[in-house]
């Protein structure tokens, strides 16, 4: 019969076997993905596939930045992502707030309301949304990419579920020491809310850094677009009779993946803690 130490101990080594065995099917495509970016097409074809390129080249990089506007749907996708995730963090974080420490008339059906939105499929809504936007002439602009999602439901529910567990003694207190409302939720709420905002920045920025649906269908100009749809155009816009632009499209998504990683390192440990912490609130 197996100690339970033993049990234990062989547990613990099966959950690290089957966690690092995951880690390398996550990781292989990436590891690929950036070493096939500094190959020429020839070896990026080649089989068995080799992860150090025989022939180290960077063309692949130069092709991006001269044959396409890359840098523009770079620098399109940076800004609507930054300004959508402040601006969800600000909206989210004040409802969230208001839902979880005040009581109002018709609170707890607006509240149902909300949740039952999220059960509404994106596509439902794109064909309206898209005439609402074309009427107010935001087509192909930073406006309908942005004004649309800067308060998601989801968003205030994790913001509502998380500031639940912050003691209203706090609040009466400030209160008490002569804060006002907007004051008690800049200098008190927001700080200790931390871990919640950085696990919305992480969902927001990704939602919106691989948006392609709502992207495809009010950009129209090449310098609009943003990163999916540009990276879509090239693959898809491949003349008869040319080879498909593999070593570009390696490049382009290895420079995509960069900030994502930067941003979910630096709040790796806030993220976890966030998303923990809502959900276990009731």
């Amino acid at each position: 019969m197996v100690e339970p130490a033993s049990r234990r101990i062989l547990t613990t080594i099966l959950l690290n076997v089957v966690v690092a065995l995951g880690g390398i099917v996550m990781v292989a495509p990436l590891v690929w993905m950036v070493s096939a970016s500094f190959k020429p097409l020839n070896e990026i074809y080649s089989y068995p596939p080799q992860i150090i390129p025989e022939n180290f080249t960077t063309v692949n990089y130069t092709r991006l930045f001269t044959e396409w506007s890359f840098p523009n749907w770079y620098v399109n996708s940076v800004i609507v992502a930054v300004i959508v995730t402040i601006a969800v963090l600000f909206f989210t974080s004040l409802a969230g707030f208001g839902f979880a420490k005040y009581r109002f008339k018709g609170s707890k059906f607006l509240f149902i309301v909300l949740l039952g939105s999220t059960m509404i499929p994106f596509q439902l809504i794109l064909v309206p949304l898209f005439i609402l936007i074309s009427r107010l002439s935001w087509s192909n602009s930073y406006y309908a990419l942005i004004i649309p999602f800067m308060a998601p439901a989801v968003g205030i529910f994790l913001m509502r579920q998380f500031l639940i567990s912050i003691p209203t003694e706090l609040i009466e207190a400030a209160r008490i020491d002569g804060a006002s409302e907007f004051g008690i939720y800049w200098r008190i709420i927001l700080p200790l809310a931390r871990p919640a905002l950085a696990a919305q920045a992480v969902l927001t920025f990704l939602g919106s850094w691989n948006s392609f649906l709502w992207p495809l269908a009010v950009l129209h100009s090449q310098d609009a677009m943003t990163l999916p749809v540009g990276l879509a155009a090239m693959v898809g816009g491949v003349a008869a009779g040319r080879e498909p632009p593999i070593g570009p499209s390696m490049a382009a998504a290895t420079l995509v993946t960069i900030p994502v990683v930067i941003i979910f390192i630096a709040v790796q440990k806030q993220y976890i803690a966030g998303l923990t912490a809502a959900s276990v609130k009731q």
